[in-house]
């Protein structure tokens, strides 16, 4: 009996200690976050009707706010600016369009609020602009864009955060209105890494 009593006050014990590490944070509930990312561009290369494309790896900025209903649900709205360049290869020869590429997006995101850091998923919609610069004959181009993602904030104080986090974007390549390249987009993904500082408030 003794030795019952025994096992059951260990048992009982471990479950108290371990308890807290799984836990919801602690302190207020704030609701507000927002963020600032530096993220990395990676497009996924495609081919159409004899014309290859694709765009150099490149590096942004990402802004993000966020709010949340309850422990677990919230929305969140981006801005993001990247710089690079969109190649297209046919028989004609290269071309190369020096594009500022500009995110606009809104999502959906679910977390998990454990005690030291918080995962999350996301999904949502956006717009993805495109604007090219010094070339002669392109114009701008915007593309819808289906956005997903996920990732972790790991808490350096109740307001404080770091971020880490993927996101991707399914959409359609830019042709820029050129004559050349009418009729040659495709559905192609963009990957997004990205790391930063937030604040909840």
């Amino acid at each position: 009996m003794l030795r019952s009593n025994v096992i059951l006050s260990i048992i009982a014990g471990t479950i108290a200690v371990s308890t807290p590490a799984f836990s919801q944070e602690e302190g207020p509930a704030y609701k507000n976050e927002a963020s600032v990312q530096v993220l990395g561009s990676f497009v996924k290369s495609t081919t159409s009707d004899g014309v290859d494309q694709s765009a150099t790896n490149s590096g942004g900025v990402l802004a993000s706010y966020r709010f949340f209903f309850n422990a677990h649900n919230g929305v969140e709205a981006n801005y993001a600016y990247a710089l690079n360049t969109q190649n297209f290869l046919s028989a004609s020869g290269p071309l190369g369009v020096k594009t500022n590429s500009h995110e606009i997006s809104g999502a959906y995101v679910f977390r998990f609020p454990l005690r030291r850091f918080r995962p999350f998923v996301l999904a949502g919609v956006g717009a993805l602009v495109f604007d090219p610069s010094d070339f002669a004959g392109a114009g701008s181009q915007t593309r819808a864009a289906f956005l997903y993602g996920g990732g972790a904030d790991f808490s350096i104080s109740h307001h404080v955060f770091m971020r880490a986090e993927y996101r991707g974007f399914i959409y359609s390549t830019p042709t820029f209105n050129l004559t050349g390249l009418d009729g040659t987009d495709r559905i192609t993904h963009r990957a997004e890494p990205s790391i930063g500082f937030g604040y909840r408030f």
